[in-house]
């Protein structure tokens, strides 16, 4: 008979198997539309209508070969500027794994839209042009990559034609691009020289780089290593409804509907609720229809508990033996995504997993340069694009994990209260992975709450 651990070992091993999220990030002309494109082209992932349509404008301006980047690059104004504006996301799978790649902008105004595009991804594709080297654009999007804990990361080094195959030239770039990314903690750094334009190292191996004897663009995302590991993560179950029937049949039912963000559940489990602290059993795990008596992240389950307590849509189910502390100081790295400034002292809601709080911003200690990580301190507000520090009181405890610990429960969004315009996206905990980086410490003067 299998054993549990046994079938949730067997379940993370599917996952890392099957699917793979990732994120592009470069400057502009480094040529990553069209590294996504050849990468899409190469792998047999386009339509022939698609395809048809992209040699047809290609043809109209007058080139001799389909421009690949149109296969990505969507919107009107990207195709005009010949720059990727917005996060576009594309699906495609070989018969080794399924993708789902978030194509993001790599100019410093759409920082935002990087984050977006990245906050889910298991790995990062950083483009560089050979002929320029690590720029600072660059290690911006090394920092944006650190700071949401991306756990791979590839250096691709572009246009390697335009620089006669050097290994020289690609030695130097990726020496010296990981020794800044792996300052920031980012744990694995892969180099892969190649040619989107020519297809060289992307799909197929390059018959002009016998030095180089790593994989292909595609070899190593066909076989990255996608960690999932279930176990080893606290269990959180944020409950997103209350199931009450009050039928003839099930008279007595209550039920807490939602999904796993992390972990393992077991009937017989001692749990706590949060932020009111009260702890219970469960009783009972209803999936699909089915009773089972174990569940994990990402089941979406309703959760039966031995004791009938007061829990309704955004409190925290979580294993009384790992439960996380609640607090109502939020010391965080946000950036910022709206329009409108961040500023001392606005009124805002923080949205975590599935309960919303009414919040203040405290303070905003410092804004992060991505360029060269230096921290200016009391900016006084943060505008579009910005980074930074803050720390906020919320009205109501939140059961919040470290970021670091949990990229789902150490997450959250700071949304303007008037027309619930989302204004930042919050990771609570230290910046970067690396201790040695210095952050500055917030005050701890009283509130109104």
């Amino acid at each position: 008979m299998t054993s549990t651990t046994d079938q949730v070992a067997g379940f993370a091993d599917l996952a890392a198997t099957t699917l793979l999220r990732f994120a592009t990030a470069g400057s502009v002309d480094d040529g990553k539309s069209t590294l996504v494109g050849r990468l899409l082209h190469d792998s047999k992932s386009v339509l022939t209508d698609q395809l048809e349509a992209v040699e047809a404008v290609s043809a109209q301006r007058g080139q001799d070969t389909p421009d690949l980047a149109l296969l990505t690059d969507g919107l009107r104004a990207e195709r005009e500027q010949g720059i990727t504006i917005d996060v576009a996301y594309r699906y495609f799978a070989t018969a080794r794994r399924r993708f789902i790649l978030a194509d993001t902008p790599g100019h410093v105004q759409y920082t935002r839209n990087m984050v977006t595009g990245a906050s889910t991804a298991d790995l990062a594709v950083v483009l560089v042009d050979a002929r320029n080297g690590v720029i600072e654009q660059t290690r911006r999007h090394a920092a944006v990559a650190a700071l949401l804990r991306v756990p791979h990361v590839v250096l691709a080094v572009n246009k390697m034609d335009l620089v006669g195959y050097e290994e020289s030239v690609f030695a130097s770039i990726a020496e010296e691009f990981t020794a800044y990314a792996s300052d920031l903690g980012v744990p694995e750094i892969t180099a892969i020289p190649i040619s989107a334009l020519a297809g060289d190292n992307v799909v197929e191996p390059s018959a002009h780089m016998d030095w180089y004897g790593g994989p292909t663009v595609l070899e190593h995302l066909e076989t990255v290593p996608v960690s999932h590991d279930l176990t080893a993560c606290p269990a959180r179950f944020p409950v997103q409804y209350v199931i009450r029937p009050q039928t003839a049949e099930h008279p007595d039912y209550r039920g807490y509907a939602g999904q796993i963000a992390s972990g393992v559940l077991r009937v017989g489990e001692p749990v706590t609720v949060l932020p009111s602290g009260r702890t219970s059993v469960i009783a009972g795990i209803d999936a699909l229809g089915e009773s089972v008596d174990i569940a994990w992240a990402p089941q979406s389950v309703t959760v039966r508990l031995a004791d009938d307590i007061d829990i309704s849509r955004g409190d925290l189910i979580a294993p009384s033996a790992s439960a996380p502390a609640t607090t109502q100081d939020v010391v965080a790295t946000v950036c910022h995504v709206a329009d409108q400034p961040l500023a001392v002292g606005a009124r805002v809601l923080l949205k975590h997993t599935t309960r919303t709080v009414k919040a203040i911003v405290k303070e905003i200690p410092s804004r992060l340069t991505l360029d060269d990580l230096s921290q200016h301190p009391g900016p006084g507000q943060l505008v579009a694009n910005d980074i930074g520090r803050v720390v906020v009181r919320t009205a109501e405890p939140l059961a919040l994990d470290a970021y670091a610990d949990s990229r789902r429960t150490g997450s959250f969004l700071l949304i303007d209260p008037a027309d619930g315009t989302t204004l930042a996206a919050g990771m609570a905990g230290e910046s970067f992975a690396s201790q040695a980086r210095t952050t500055v410490q917030a005050d701890e003067e009283g509130w109104d709450f």
